[in-house]
């Protein structure tokens, strides 16, 4: 790290969309803390000089974080994240004395903890409405009474008024230490590719369309080695848009203020290709762009219009489903793991777990960075700081990081989370408190982020 960037801590971290966006807008990232041991080493190889803890944030000190992360002295700037939450209240009982809620208190117990000057706490949309916005009150309550202020009215922001192909909704909730400048929110800064107004009065520049994202990546059904592999070079690419050149990190003002990753650019990765029936394949190919499959229930993209909503799934818990990824909109199948990434701003350089359901879902349950760029931005700003662009490249991290199933990366984190283990008088799997709580918190992202999608 940099001893003149600002320091920023990620918890709830998963893959690193906000890592990401935070790392491009000038912070370093010193920590990040996610439960889900796959999620941590995919979050381990993209950002190897992060100190990953692979734990629950419960019990979990700002002191450890910090020693972790070898800051000594070095204050932390902000902390950031998206804690799971149910949202509901109990009758007659707080919203946040529900121990449905304990992620989120410990959210602000670790800001405090941390002694940060400011929070960014991301959500679902579905949080601002009806009576969840008790919710919303009493967590600001619980700021304040810790010393931080809220920006009010707090604000959700769509992934496509930033430069983003995908209609996607999320509430940020910003805040800093009493007596410090309150963070703006972001003004847009693109508008949707398919908006219906007659010209543009803001002085905004379209933003990218599915074809901008997508029209560049050779077709993964044609591209030898991807029927059971997620990664095979590539010679040729199609023509390539500016959003395209920006994701391929063509020039150097693609890598922002983040570190530039020492990558190979002629690999097409995260691309391991769903094989379809050729009955499947039809009704794909007869499906109207911006319409959806009526037996799959699939979602076409638009050529020239936005992605629909990305969304996680549920975990293994809850049955294992991975929402279903969009149909190309020119090719008869569903899109790869990586042509997700695209339409969800992640540059070719990022990888994801190389299965197609932890990837899936490592990108559905992600900020998209261009967000969480705009979003750091306007918190370094009011740090009075200006970014710098860092001297040097790094390498990314152990390619083996992307291929541990569950029981291996719990083995390579030390966590002991007996995966499998079963009693062998009843059958049923015995499970761990680390276990349990790890399930439990999957279950509560995915299941919010599903039902506010």
């Amino acid at each position: 790290m940099s001893t003149s960037r600002p320091v920023g801590i990620d918890l709830f971290s998963g893959a690193g969309g906000l890592s990401l966006g935070f790392e491009q807008a000038g912070f370093d990232i010193a920590a990040a803390v996610e439960i889900d041991p796959v999620h941590a080493a995919v979050h381990k190889y993209n950002f190897p000089e992060c100190a990953v803890l692979a734990r629950s944030v419960v019990g979990l000190s700002g002191d450890e974080i910090k020693a972790r992360a070898g800051l000594g002295r070095r204050p932390v700037d902000v902390v950031f994240g998206g804690a799971p939450c149910q949202g509901f209240s109990l009758i007659g009982q707080r919203v946040l004395d529900d121990p449905r809620n304990n992620l989120v208190r410990e959210f602000v117990r670790l800001v405090a903890e941390l002694n940060a000057p400011y929070f960014v706490f991301e959500n679902v949309k579905g949080l601002t409405l009806g009576t969840h916005k008790q919710f919303l009150l009493e967590l600001i309550e619980a700021f304040h009474s810790l010393g931080y202020q809220v920006r009010l009215p707090w604000q959700v922001l769509n992934a496509a008024d930033y430069g983003v192909p995908q209609r996607r909704e999320r509430l940020f909730l910003v805040g800093a230490r009493e007596g410090l400048p309150l963070p703006a929110y972001p003004a847009a800064t693109t508008y949707p590719a398919d908006s219906k107004r007659p010209g543009n009065l803001f002085g905004l520049r379209r933003g990218p369309t599915c074809r901008d994202a997508l029209a560049d990546i050779p077709d993964a059904s044609g591209v030898a080695g991807l029927a059971d592999e997620d990664e095979a070079p590539v010679k040729r690419w199609g023509r390539t848009s500016p959003y395209g050149r920006l994701l391929r990190c063509a020039t150097p003002e693609a890598w922002f203020y983040g570190y530039v990753r020492k990558w190979n650019a002629t690999m097409l990765t995260s691309s391991m290709r769903t094989e379809h029936s050729q009955i499947s394949r039809r009704r794909f190919a007869g499906t109207r762009e911006g319409a959806v499959e009526p037996i799959s229930r699939f979602f076409k993209l638009p050529a020239d219009g936005l992605s629909n909503t990305l969304r996680a799934g549920t975990d293994s818990a809850r049955g294992a489903f991975t929402s279903p990824r969009p149909i190309h909109y020119e090719h008869p199948r569903c899109i790869t793991v990586r042509e997700m990434a695209r339409l969800h701003g992640f540059p070719d350089w990022f990888r994801f777990h190389r299965t197609k359901w932890h990837g899936a879902r490592q990108i559905g349950n992600a900020v998209s960075p261009p967000v969480a760029r705009v979003v750091a931005s306007q918190v370094l700003h009011a740090l009075g700081g200006r970014p710098s662009r860092p001297r040097r490249a790094i390498a990314l991290g152990d390619p083996a990081l992307l291929r541990y199933d569950m029981s291996k990366a719990a083995e390579h984190w030390g966590i002991d989370v007996n995966i499998g283990r079963r009693d062998r008088k009843s059958g049923a799997k015995k499970r761990t408190q680390q276990e349990t709580e790890a399930e439990r918190i999957r279950g509560l992202r995915a299941g919010a982020y599903d039902r506010q999608a």
